[in-house]
């Protein structure tokens, strides 16, 4: 969208404010579909940080997630650019990719589509 939807930014401005991880949304980008929870991007950098650090190859990039002025991020007076997702899976046919969820960052200018909640697949 050339023109962020203001619904998805006042939703990620709620997130970041609340401090809550329990908002479950559904985005379309680029033809993908991301389904999953969207946490403040404190939170999320936090975990991203832990889970590299624990890599041996990776662990270096683990400070790239925990710096910079945090005057500059969503919560100090700024509107929110990103949506931060955890437990977040790509919806591919019947799979969601990873299967326990994973980390990623959408700009919410690339969300063409979305909807709330958290869509997932049942074979019958």
């Amino acid at each position: 969208m050339s023109n962020p939807d203001e619904l998805l930014v006042a939703i990620s401005a709620a997130v970041e404010s609340e401090r809550s991880n329990q908002m479950s949304l559904t985005v379309v980008v680029g033809g993908a579909v991301i389904t999953g929870r969207l946490a403040p991007e404190a939170v999320w950098r936090e975990r991203v940080a832990e889970v590299l650090k624990d890599s041996d190859h990776l662990g270096p990039f683990s400070d790239v997630f925990t710096r910079g002025p945090r005057q500059n991020r969503p919560g100090h007076g700024e509107t929110p650019t990103h949506l931060h997702f955890h437990l977040a899976r790509i919806l591919q046919g019947s799979l969601g990719i990873p299967e326990t969820g994973g980390m990623y960052r959408v700009a919410i200018e690339d969300v063409s589509a979305w909807t709330v909640g958290d869509f997932s697949y049942i074979d019958q």
